[in-house]
């Protein structure tokens, strides 16, 4: 109970976040709370993974893009509920992850840093040349399908305060793991895995949980970010750039902690936003993130919440 409020600080501020286009009412706000939520859901997933375990994984987002393309076809295609499409995505991120998970997390380290941008890359290729899936152009949504929602209006309403449940969602699952039996494994396999296996600890069998558990929200969200677009496309679903800016936000936070993903996504989205609406800095966006990781690995190695941790014990209880 003596950590709740570190719990309770980070949902607090997600809810205060996830209000706000309910007060404004403006569809523009309703827009940047969605990819605010959405960055804050996307690297508190990774977290579990790369915060608990260490493993830097450059490929999450194609679990974004599978779960995203299994769910489209299913609501475009097949004629299921959104709802319903959502639970499949979820689903099918978490097989690729299982399958994955027994595979290349045998490798460590950079190796498996390189696996995962080759599993990203070959996913692409190979939903590029699937044609159930529309190959190169990707697959459309017709404009009727949001009638079943009440309007397109209600229907981008409903998948906005979905994706604000999945977002608090991922941030309870991200704090049981960390205070589990199953975390502190985790955590031990970070430090030393060759120790905690020695200490007793499962760490192939908890490495690809871990990793099942990752996937899964990046999948359901997948489904509502391309529902809401009304299109996919490759090029979109296995963004390798988003992957990077996930670890930028995962380590500018504080990897490791709840509330560092939450925080690194926000500020990284405000930035990200200022730098796109600059004339001299928008194409050079990536670039600033890579030099944003190297300053934050050579400077605050443990992201902005490890550094408030270690400089002022007391706040440890509240920022989990």
């Amino acid at each position: 109970m003596k950590r709740i409020p570190g719990l309770t600080l980070t949902l607090t501020i997600v809810v205060i976040l996830a209000l706000i286009p309910a007060v404004s009412g403006k569809a523009s706000t309703r827009e940047s709370m969605f990819t605010i939520l959405m960055a804050i859901a996307l690297a508190s997933s990774l977290n579990i993974l790369l915060g608990y375990t260490g493993y830097v994984s450059f490929g999450h987002i194609v679990f974004f893009g599978v779960g995203g393309y299994v769910g489209f076809y299913t609501v475009s295609q097949l004629g299921w509920s959104l709802w319903l499409s959502v639970l499949a995505g979820g689903a099918a991120a978490a097989l690729l992850a299982y399958g994955l998970g027994k595979s290349i997390l045998r490798l460590r380290g950079a190796y498996f840093a390189l696996a995962t941008i080759g599993v990203n890359e070959a996913m692409r290729a190979l939903v590029n040349n699937f044609t159930p899936f529309g190959g190169p152009v990707g697959m459309d949504l017709k404009f009727s399908v949001y009638k079943q929602y009440g309007g397109a209006t209600t229907a981008l309403w409903a998948v906005y305060w979905a994706v604000a449940v999945i977002t608090v969602m991922v941030i309870v699952v991200s704090y049981m793991v960390k205070r589990s039996k199953f975390g502190l494994g985790l955590l031990a396999i970070r430090e030393d895995e060759d120790a905690a296996e020695v200490m007793g600890v499962n760490a192939p069998t908890a490495k690809t949980w871990s990793f099942v558990l990752s996937a899964i929200f990046p999948g359901l969200i997948g489904v509502l970010f391309f529902f809401k677009n009304g299109n996919i496309e490759p090029g979109d679903a296995f963004r390798l750039q988003l992957s990077i800016e996930l670890i930028v936000m995962v380590m500018l936070g504080g990897f490791g902690t709840v509330i560092g993903p939450v925080l690194g996504a926000g500020v990284y989205q405000q930035l990200r936003k200022s730098l796109l609406t600059s004339p001299i800095f928008k194409n050079v966006q990536l670039a600033v993130a890579g030099l944003l990781l190297l300053l934050i690995i050579l400077f605050i190695p443990g992201g902005a919440i490890g550094w408030l941790r270690k400089r002022f014990p007391r706040l440890r209880k509240v920022l989990e």
